[in-house]
């Protein structure tokens, strides 16, 4: 569920807030092969990113790290980041490195 549809769902305002200043987000898998998945199966890490940033630092960056000039770095490079935030990102990195832009 994004984050839009949780305002939609509860209903309620100041959810999406509350969600995202909790940090317990969510993440989501690719399915490359439907079947069942059972209490003690064992899922295999196929790949993982070289930049390290996990979704709660994305997350962070969202609420109270919005000034982290190093993890904006890193979140720009990873390339599986959809585009939209990636820019956004980017965007914030150059008003915090550029004076002239703010």
């Amino acid at each position: 569920m994004s984050v839009f549809k949780l305002g939609i769902r509860f209903s309620r305002s100041g959810m999406i807030k509350r969600f995202l200043a909790s940090e317990r987000t969510g993440f989501y898998f690719a399915v490359l092969q439907e079947g069942e998945v059972g209490v003690g199966d064992q899922i295999e890490l196929i790949e993982g990113s070289k930049r390290r940033v996990r979704v709660s630092d994305i997350t962070r960056l969202y609420t109270r790290e919005k000034h982290n000039i190093g993890l904006l770095r890193r979140a720009i490079e990873v390339e599986t980041l959809p585009e939209s935030w990636r820019s956004y990102f980017q965007n914030r990195l150059q008003k915090l490195t550029d004076p002239l832009l703010d």
